[in-house]
């Protein structure tokens, strides 16, 4: 019978997500990757195959929390209040290794190279367009927003200035606040 593993997988994936997250998947060794886990080559290997899959893990890690984020705070807040607050929950996640987010990260590291991380990437970055259209749509309907706008276009609008929120707050930090204070205000004129 084959021994059972003395490890907490989920808290390995969430590190090594930090740990990708921070230097990137080029710049993220195995040697890193073991010492950061704190596993041999043989147990890496016979948990994860390889660093490629690790990463693929680590970008569903990456995404799912975000998901989970976003819905939290449209159960608290409803769809509207959710998309106002969510700019500002980005920037002020302390326990973040970083500020970019690791989805553009990932995809503009690795499209070049045509990379199949790259395309995981991009998907998870439709999902979340996707939620946030979900979310607009949900607002036109409660009368919140004008419906004249198309969700799909907000959403598209909005993950734009979210991306360029996080490179802000990853460049500067000093005016990271302000800029999403601008975005949830311009959500209000819709």
């Amino acid at each position: 019978m084959p021994r059972k593993p003395s490890y907490d997988r989920d808290d390995l994936i969430n590190r090594a997500k930090d740990l990708f997250w921070r230097r990137g998947w080029a710049g993220t060794s195995l040697k890193d990757l073991e010492a950061e886990l704190q596993m041999k080559p043989g147990s890496f290997y016979a948990a994860f195959g390889s660093k490629d899959a690790l990463f693929a893990l680590a970008l569903e890690k990456y995404a799912t929390d975000g998901v989970a984020r976003v819905n939290a705070l449209a159960e608290a807040h409803g769809p509207l209040g959710a998309l106002q607050r969510f700019p500002a929950a980005v920037i002020e996640n302390e326990a973040a290794p970083a500020m970019a987010c690791m989805l553009s990260k990932t995809l503009l590291e690795l499209q070049a190279h045509k990379h199949p991380l790259a395309e995981k990437a991009n998907q998870y970055l439709q999902r979340m367009e996707a939620q946030f259209a979900a979310l607009f749509e949900q607002a036109q309907a409660k009368g919140e927003i004008a419906s004249t706008d198309d969700p799909s276009l907000l959403a598209c609008k909005y993950q734009s200035d979210l991306l360029g929120l996080r490179v802000t707050a990853e460049r500067t930090g000093g005016n990271a606040g302000a800029v999403a204070t601008r975005i949830a205000e311009g959500l209000a004129r819709l």
